[in-house]
């Protein structure tokens, strides 16, 4: 008999970390190569671990909503033969880790030592902080609860690096000009961060003020305990609403010739290419080409800084089998030609569903996608998904009757129609921009070559 060490495996380059929420597998249990031991959570990915080996489950190293960092053992399989190695250390043993300082541009490097601090217990607190924003906050002697008030633009509210050292070098300011008035002046009384600095009360405010509501409970309502993922979906879209100034412009088309082209070709295009073309990806192609046109609505925002984003990673909001919603990103979508658009959204979609995507694959968009039109919806008002700064809704597509201009004067026909609608960040996109992009959008899709080879 030998004991293999089952490992968390690397989810994506910008994943240290995932939570325990389930394990399939309990000790003493038989596994079956590719048996699914236990199933673990990144971000708002649900994903599961498989065994590499046949055998027995002999331990788990970790209990359910317990965090693993990637690489840690987190259970231990016997196997029979000799083919896997034994395990070199006891189990109950933790592996040691050697700690790297890394140095941190604009930020002042303490003597060694000074730089030892008292551990901050991080599990505390119900946010999220990668293990470089920890190393940084334990360095600059930052409390949990000064940690836990700074406003976070990443995913989800996420504190970034480039917030904390934003928030640290607005602190730093501060205190340099308190040292300056106690030379000339007695010492005042503490000051706030608002009263020694406007902008850092703009870093330090919370992304929400959290402030219980009161709802009243009759006997026979049921109250339902919100799960993992709509817990995050909803902090996500509250801290969206108090971060941009939404506006919604709106663009009634005309898609007739996008419609039977799609017709024509979809029979023969599946057979040819074992793949279904949906309107998703005809969408995303029209979206891309826009986005090369209007650039800065393919940015974010970072304080007074507006950082115009090289790649259009378009995101496509996918509802999933629980009512949940995730977004999967297809990456540099303006390279694509339409079928290999159409290949992604599949792909993408069909995983999602399974709950089969990686972690990476749902970040880093710089622009969202939602059809409102698969519930049947003609319009919708979406919310913009942070750190982006604009989500287009396309409709259902309806035949309404349409006045065409033709050379013999306007006639009345029955057209498919449908209206796209375009949420931005009033911030740094205004009503010009925001209206042009929606319209270009639509001029791509209404301009649609009937003839169209694919």
């Amino acid at each position: 008999m030998a004991q293999y060490e089952l490992l968390l495996p690397k989810m994506g380059e910008s994943v240290a970390e995932a939570t325990v929420i389930k394990w399939v597998k309990q000790p003493g249990d038989a596994i079956e190569l590719d048996d699914t031991i236990l199933e673990i959570a990144t971000d708002k990915v649900d994903s599961e671990v498989p065994s590499p080996v046949a055998g027995k489950l002999v331990k788990q190293l970790f209990q359910e909503n317990d965090v693993a960092q990637v690489g840690d053992v987190i259970a231990i399989i016997e196997t029979e033969g000799g083919d896997h190695s034994p395990v070199e250390k006891p189990v109950a043993e933790t592996p040691h880790t050697e700690e790297k300082v890394e140095t941190i541009p604009g930020i002042e490097q303490l003597p060694s030592e000074n730089k030892k601090t008292a551990a901050t217990d991080f599990s505390s607190s119900e946010r999220f902080y990668s293990p470089l924003v920890k190393s940084i906050a334990a360095q600059e002697n930052i409390s949990l609860s000064e940690l836990d008030a700074v406003q976070g633009s990443g995913v989800d509210g996420r504190l970034t690096k480039d917030d904390l050292l934003a928030y640290i070098a607005n602190k730093n300011d501060g205190s340099i000009i308190k040292t300056q008035t106690v030379i000339l002046t007695p010492p005042p009384p503490v000051e706030t961060a608002s009263e020694s600095k406007p902008n850092v009360q703009q870093a330090s405010q919370p992304a929400v003020a959290s402030k219980p509501s009161t709802t009243s409970v009759s006997g026979g309502d049921e109250i339902i305990e919100m799960d993992r993922m709509r817990k995050l979906i909803a902090d996500h879209m509250v801290m969206s609403k108090a971060t941009s100034p939404h506006v919604t412009s709106f663009v009634e088309a005309d898609v007739t010739n996008m419609v039977l082209w799609r017709n024509k070709v979809k029979n023969s295009f599946e057979k040819r290419e074992n793949e279904k073309i949906t309107f998703t990806p005809i969408f995303v192609e029209a979206v891309a080409k826009a986005i090369k046109d209007f650039p800065m609505i393919n940015v974010s925002v970072n304080g007074t800084q507006i950082i115009k984003k090289s790649n259009i990673n378009i995101g496509m909001a996918a509802a999933l089998p629980t009512g949940n919603l995730i977004v999967p990103v297809i990456r540099n979508a303006d390279q694509l030609n339409l079928l290999g658009l159409t290949r992604a959204v599949n792909d993408l979609a069909t995983r999602a569903r399974n709950s089969k995507l990686k972690p990476d694959e749902t970040q880093g968009g710089t622009f969202t996608l939602t059809n409102v039109g698969s519930f049947g919806n003609v319009m919708g008002t979406p919310i913009i998904n942070q750190p982006q700064v604009a989500i287009l809704a396309v409709g259902a597509i309806k035949k309404k009757p349409a006045v065409l201009e033709t050379e013999h004067g306007d006639v009345i026909a029955i057209r498919h129609m449908m209206f796209l609608s375009l949420s931005y960040d009033h911030r740094v996109v205004d009503g010009s921009l925001g209206g042009m992009f929606v319209r270009r959008v639509a001029d791509y899709l209404e301009s649609w070559d009937l003839n169209r080879e694919i």
